[in-house]
Order: C-alpha cells, then structure tokens, then sequence
C-alpha cells in the first residue's frame, strides 16, 4: 500500500484483539493507564491503538472504547487529514510534518523517548478546529513485542497565549514609539506642564512596556536600565501626578514629608517609579476609607531610601511569601506580580533593596534603597 511517510501495513483484526488482550492483562500497562494524569494512549508496531486511560475517553466524549482501539491516533483524534490516502493516519502528505508520526517513527526505530509537536486540524461539526498537542513517545517491551506508549499534553492555549503575546507586544511597541516621538515633537513646540506631563507619562508607559516584556518572556536579565540624575523632589512630584486623581486615593490621605534629602542618584527613573508607584498603591488598597498613608525619604551616605507606611498589618502567613511570584491574597488569576516586580526590579535591575516589616502594633512599612550610583 502507498504511504507519503510511515508505513501504511495494519494489523489484522485477530491480531489487534489479541494485542488488546495483553495490554489488558499486563498489570505494568494497567498500572500506567490508571495513575498517571493526563492523556495516555497504548499502540502496537503498526500505530494502532490498543489501550487507552479514562482522562483520554473522557476527554474525547468516547463511552464506548471499543468504537476506536484499533484506528491510529489521528482517526480517533479526528484530524482532518486522516482520511486523505488509503492507508490512514500517518501515510498522507501532510504526515512527514506531523509531529506525533514523527515521534512514534523515531521511537519504534530505538531513539528513545521522543517528544515532539502535533499541530491538529479537527472538525467539530461544521468548524474547523486547529490544536496544538505536545506528543511523547517511547516503546514499551511486553511479552517480546514492542509497544508504543503515549502521553499527549495539549499546549493550545499556552501556544495561542504566546502568539498574542508576540503580537501584542510588537503592535504595542509601533504605538507607543509613535506616541513618544509625538510627545517628544510636542514638548519642544509648547512648555506648559500640561506638555512636559505627557511627556513624563509616555516615556513610563514605553518604559513599562518593555518590562512586561521581558516579565512574559521571564527574562528581565534582558532589559538593560538607563542612568539618570535624578533626586527626591523630582520622584515625589511624578508621585503625586500619578495618584493625584487615582481611584485607590479616593476619600484617603497621603501624607507627604515636608522636606526632602538633597541627595542626587543616578536610576532608571522610570523604573524607580513603578516600584514605588506599586509600594504606594499596595498601601493604599489597604487602608480603609478616611485613613492615611504615609511617605517619606531619608538620604544615607550612599543611597536614597524611599518608605511608605500604611496602618493595616500584613497577617504573618502572608508574610513569608508576600514577594513570591503569582501569590496573591486577592482572587482570580494574573495576580501576584506587583510585590514580585517591586523586588524584581528594585533589585534585580536597579541594584537597589525592597524591603518590608510589619505587626499589629506598628503597622505595614515598605523600604526602597536607591543607591547613588
């Protein structure tokens, strides 16, 4: 029989039953199937599948497993190509590309463990589905005759989050370059501080891009800060633009120092701002209604410190993983990255030291050192 790629031979229907059989009595198999999560399939020498876990029938719809044992893996996973040649799953064209043939090939000629990407196109009545599945492949030995096993891990929405993410961060990247360069334009046509504020905000906001950046791509190493003078009196007053109008500021006080250390560091401004931008709004979404929150500077011979206090004390099992990534006190999911970028970037990036202490009896207060040079 003409195949485009992997053998098209299948096994007879006596045979496949007594295949069955022995991976229905092999308790090793059975074993396998019922206590490893995730979707797990059986197949013989010709690709055939001979066994299958309820993750993997459950997941399918399948009631009756005795509807797909003996079809290959793209029959019972409906892909669309499946039944472009004779020979089935594995012989067409598109076969020599498809990761999981490809990995179970490369497992029954001895390479070992073979984990590849099936890229799956389905249908679901009339609409075309497309799926990315992470294919693991490796023979198993029973009773003289080679098996494949298979666990398959769907990574569809991992995939699809990362071409949005990639798109994303480049539309973003044209955009926020264009309102730069506007702002730039407009700063130098008209001095009013309405101008110079916009300036400000576009500069964090394509500073604040880059970092997301590299905080997605989990390679904040990348980034590389810009060195600026700047001193206290200057971060104050982006301070207080920021939150003059925040919604997190309504009916509660900031109580700001009446004088300032004179002490020039040397920073990525803007970077410096977003941590204590997230110190400051931490403190007040803690504090209740017609309460305060306190800031302040104090200079070292070397440093500027930055601190925010803010009454409500952080419970001790909170405590101990407050700068940990992706914990949060609050619901849903995508949270815990404020406290985490703070270190991240106070540390990590600005060479600085985030730092926090809190009881019952004094209240919360968060540090930010940052050093002169």
């Amino acid at each position: 029989m003409d195949t485009y790629f992997a053998p098209a031979e299948r096994a007879t229907n006596e045979r496949i039953n007594e295949e069955i059989a022995m991976v229905t009595t092999s308790p090793v198999i059975q074993e396998l199937l019922h206590s490893i999560g995730g979707l797990i399939a059986v197949l013989d020498e010709h690709r055939q599948v001979v066994g299958l876990n309820d993750s993997f029938l459950k997941t399918l719809g399948i009631e009756d497993p005795s509807a797909v044992l003996g079809l290959r893996l793209g029959e019972v996973l409906g892909c669309v190509h499946s039944g472009d040649e004779p020979g089935g799953c594995g012989t067409t064209r598109f076969c020599s590309t498809c990761g999981a043939v490809i990995a179970m090939v490369a497992a029954l000629d001895g390479e070992g463990p073979v984990e590849e990407l099936c890229s799956l196109s389905t249908y679901k009545g009339d609409t075309a589905a497309d799926y990315a599945i992470m294919v693991r492949a490796n023979v198993l030995k029973l009773d003289g005759q080679n098996f494949i096993l298979l666990f398959l891990h769907d990574v569809t929405l991992e995939h699809l989050r990362a071409a949005l993410e990639r798109t994303f961060f480049h539309d973003m990247g044209n955009m926020f370059t264009g309102l730069l360069g506007a702002s730039q334009f407009l700063v130098r046509e008209d001095h009013s501080e309405l101008a110079a504020m916009i300036y400000r905000a576009a500069q964090r906001l394509h500073k604040e891009l880059e970092i997301q950046r590299c905080l997605f791509k989990n390679d904040f190493l990348e980034y590389r800060p810009s060195r600026d003078d700047t001193t206290a009196g200057e971060l104050l007053a982006e301070l207080k633009g920021i939150f003059s109008k925040h919604d997190a500021a309504t009916e509660k006080s900031m109580l700001l120092p009446d004088s300032l250390p004179l002490l020039t560091v040397k920073t990525d401004k803007s970077l410096a701002l977003r941590v204590m931008s997230n110190m400051v709004l931490n403190a007040l979404e803690a504090t209740e209604e017609h309460g305060e929150v306190k800031v302040w500077f104090e200079q070292e011979h070397d440093a500027l410190r930055f601190c925010v206090w803010n009454e409500k004390p952080i419970p001790d099992e909170v405590q101990c993983r407050i700068f940990q990534r992706s914990f949060s006190t609050k619901e849903g999911s995508g949270r815990g990255v404020g406290t985490f970028s703070m270190q991240l970037i106070g540390e990590k990036i600005l060479g600085g030291k985030v730092s926090f202490s809190s009881s019952a009896q004094q209240g919360t207060l968060f540090k930010f050192r940052i050093p002169s040079t």
